[in-house]
């Protein structure tokens, strides 16, 4: 067994950026002993930010988790309701990040590498500056 995932942005350092999920599915796999890989072609690895902490994560509209839409029993409209109390914030990040102690390898156009600095440059000595 293995999971592979892409991969919207990754760290110079492996950490990987990806939809909502991505982590959860790293854990899993890493609690089950499976191993989890990330595909990516080499434009998505920045190479400006190696801890996958500090990249920038989109927060979405807070309304998308806080109502949900469907037909009204009573007569078949339909309705958006509130599903959180009133005065409850909600936060809606449109990505997570799985840590590189996570991941397995990186699958790129050029190989295989670690989620590391080193094995990163390794592979594309051409993009380090």
């Amino acid at each position: 067994d293995v999971c592979i995932t892409g991969a919207d942005r990754v760290t110079s350092g492996g950490d990987a950026c990806n939809k909502i999920g991505t982590y959860l599915k790293a854990l899993a796999a890493k609690d089950n002993n499976v191993p989890f890989y990330v595909a990516l072609p080499s434009s998505t690895i920045d190479w400006k930010i190696e801890d996958g902490m500090k990249i920038p994560i989109e927060e979405r509209g807070a309304d998308e988790v806080k109502y949900v839409e469907g037909l009204s029993e009573e007569d078949g409209k339909r309705r958006k309701v509130l599903v959180l109390p009133a005065a409850s914030s909600a936060g809606n990040w449109g990505f997570d990040v799985t840590p590189r102690r996570l991941v397995t390898g990186l699958i790129t156009e050029r190989g295989t590498s670690q989620a590391s600095v080193e094995a990163l440059t390794a592979l594309f000595p051409d993009k380090v500056s």
